[in-house]
């Protein structure tokens, strides 16, 4: 199937959430292979945050449609000293593993050097989610030896499942080749 990835417009906003929702947390998100629901509950995401990330001028949320559903997302904001951070990769449940993960990932990498002359990317993972941690290994992302704290107490981030989560920091430098 073919798709074009853009950047996201507020009239992407609904679709952005419901898709990120469905692939991220609940019953929906179990039909991909990379989702959250065993370890959050409550929201990924929210119309604010979303609204917020597309109206900065120091990020861009690249949307990926097919027809006109869409089927991906992911962020790319400045970082401080030369950097880019990657979040909020997001794939349709029904979508995961035929490569939009990966199409995602370099377009995002492209944004953050045209946009931002970014020299290298980050992004944090929840440290179980080792499964996920090993796909971006695959495409030269590699851990830092640093830990982040989960955002405990504030459910615009989810509502954990259990008091354990953490994220790794995974970095690549971009004068590599694309993934």
């Amino acid at each position: 199937m073919t798709h074009k990835i853009r950047a996201a417009t507020v009239d992407d906003v609904p679709k952005l959430h419901a898709l990120i929702e469905s692939a991220y947390r609940g019953a929906s998100a179990r039909a991909g292979w990379t989702h959250e629901a065993d370890l959050l509950d409550g929201q990924r995401s929210d119309i604010a945050m979303l609204s917020e990330s597309i109206a900065a001028p120091d990020r861009v949320i690249l949307v990926a449609v097919d027809e006109s559903r869409l089927i991906g997302c992911c962020e790319v904001a400045r970082a401080a000293d030369g950097g880019a951070y990657l979040g909020l990769l997001t794939v349709a449940p029904g979508r995961q593993g035929d490569g939009l993960g990966t199409a995602l990932l370099v377009a995002a990498e492209r944004q953050a050097q045209s946009r931002f002359a970014a020299t290298r990317i980050e992004m944090t993972v929840i440290r179980q989610r080792t499964e996920l941690i090993a796909y971006y290994a695959r495409r030269g992302y590699q851990p830092t030896g640093e830990a982040r704290p989960f955002p405990y107490g504030n459910p615009r981030f989810g509502v954990p499942r259990r008091d354990d989560l953490a994220f790794v920091v995974l970095e690549k430098p971009l004068s590599q080749s694309a993934v």
